[in-house]
């Protein structure tokens, strides 16, 4: 069994077994970006993208270097910059945060798209257009996007033990809490991954299965974190650009319960006891320019050919009826009346009676 291998194996057994610790070489000062931090301390700085074929820019960065030795844990967010809730969750996690009863280091990146944030823009960096979640591993010569994520995947990703990506319901998404499940076929990766989403403690989980051979899937952080045998859990909560108390809760304590299940923390672990467990899910996309009504809410369980909204044109008029894919729940649904050609209105996860084994994805 690999090193790798050996420390999933580990993780896997330290949710279920307590004062499992796992061990980690005594180093110096950890270094991200402009973030210098020693041992029981926290550092603040930033990840500096120079400017290239486009503009530059600064992704905001803190180092937590715990007293004792652990894991390394990297928590993104904001790779979409106005899902607000996951970006202020992770700004107030940093101070709640005390490295002198930590073990092992967080690496925090709450605001990955900066451009997104500042413009308002939804789902890309308006620099570029593109997607901040489907780039990996970055281009150091490339555009903004990929130059930021080069920095990302080399001084985030790399040196991490564990991944945690947060995310919520973008402006135009009415979005119900979720957590997702990574799978890449190797089994005591996929355990630890597992263990990870259970301790985080949304009680709606989506598998998702990728495969590795493929580039495709390891453009996003997950299917790149995972190839580069790293433990990924992916979490949401937050809608519709609207900052709620309990979601950012829900975000804070699933990482303090992620800290827990590591032993990062003396925290307890409490897995979902039932989770749903929930495949990617069927989406219906927007066949031309328009006005969208929903008429369910997130979260809402449906069945196959129910009505969950209606379109309309520019004056009002009804354009047509906009029916359940599949049946399921609602993970999330268009909370804006704006439509156009190929625009997401729903996504229904289909419920699963228990996790199925993993399949490598034909396409």
């Amino acid at each position: 069994m690999t090193a790798g291998l050996k420390w999933r194996a580990t993780l896997a057994l330290m949710v279920a077994v307590p004062g499992t610790v796992l061990a980690q070489v005594d180093r110096g000062p950890v270094t991200v970006g402009t973030a210098v931090a020693r041992r029981g301390e926290t550092a603040y700085g930033a990840i500096i993208v120079a400017p290239g074929v486009d503009s530059g820019t600064a992704i905001p960065v803190a180092v937590v270097y715990g007293t004792r030795p652990g894991p390394v844990l990297a928590v993104i967010a904001g790779s979409h910059g106005t899902e607000y809730t996951s970006t202020v969750a992770l700004t107030r996690l940093i101070a709640r945060l005390d490295p002198k009863t930590i073990a092992g280091t967080v690496i925090i990146a709450p605001l990955l798209n900066l451009a997104s944030f500042r413009q308002m823009t939804v789902h890309a960096n308006p620099v570029d257009g593109k997607g901040m979640n489907g780039q990996y591993p970055g281009d150091a010569s490339g555009t903004q996007t990929q130059r930021a994520l080069a920095a990302v995947a080399d001084q985030i990703i790399k040196p991490a033990d564990v991944i945690l990506d947060l995310h919520g319901g973008d402006l135009d998404e009415d979005l119900r809490p979720y957590a997702y499940w990574f799978r890449g076929g190797v089994a005591a990766q996929d355990s630890a991954g597992k263990a990870l989403a259970l301790a985080f403690g949304l009680d709606h989980i989506i598998i998702l299965d990728m495969d590795l051979t493929s580039p495709v899937s390891r453009r996003n952080v997950g299917g790149h974190a995972l190839a580069l045998g790293k433990t990924v859990v992916i979490a949401e909560a937050g809608r519709s650009g609207i900052v709620l108390s309990d979601d950012v809760a829900a975000l804070i304590d699933g990482t303090l319960n992620v800290m827990g299940a590591l032993r990062m923390l003396d925290r307890p672990v409490r897995l979902v006891e039932h989770p749903v467990w929930l495949d990617a899910g069927a989406r219906v996309a927007g066949d031309g320019d328009g006005m969208f009504y929903a008429t369910v809410g997130r979260g809402t369980f449906v069945t196959e050919g129910m009505p969950i909204g209606y379109t309309t044109d520019f004056l009002g008029r009804r354009t047509g009826e906009v029916r359940a894919p599949a049946s399921g729940v609602v993970t999330f649904i268009r909370g804006v009346p704006s439509m156009w050609k190929g625009a997401t209105l729903v996504n229904i996860g289909r419920v699963l009676p228990e996790p199925p084994p993993y399949a490598k994805p034909t396409r």
